[in-house]
């Protein structure tokens, strides 16, 4: 089992700057990619950026240039950090994580909500 927490949401206005953290526990060598999704109110959650355990990176191309996902092993932490955020980032974000046996993302922190004020 991995445990995931996520923190760092909050409120901000539009052009500002927010990260995020996700610290992992329990059996983070089983892990083979993190990530983060979001969900906005009425809407479905989807993917936004994730960062595999060698590195690689992928975003959302609605984040893309504006978004980073990166990762410190050495804390189990991996981060999201959002620039020019508009109002239509404003969601729940989900830190995720896949174990090395599974296709879908099998782990969930908890969220933490984004607002972000025009």
């Amino acid at each position: 089992q991995v445990q995931l927490v996520e923190s760092g949401g909050g409120l901000v206005q539009a052009g500002g700057s927010l990260r995020l953290s996700c610290a992992a526990s329990g059996s983070i060598d089983s892990v083979a990619a993190m990530g983060w999704y979001r969900q906005a109110p009425g809407k479905q959650r989807y993917l936004v950026a994730t960062v595999t355990s060698d590195g690689r990176t992928n975003y959302a191309d609605s984040v893309k240039g504006r978004f980073t996902i990166s990762r410190d092993n050495a804390k189990n932490t991996v981060y999201l950090l959002m620039n020019s955020l508009e109002p239509e980032d404003t969601a729940v974000y989900y830190c995720a994580a896949r174990a090395r046996w599974a296709g879908v993302y099998n782990y969930w922190g908890q969220g933490t909500q984004v607002t972000v004020s025009s």
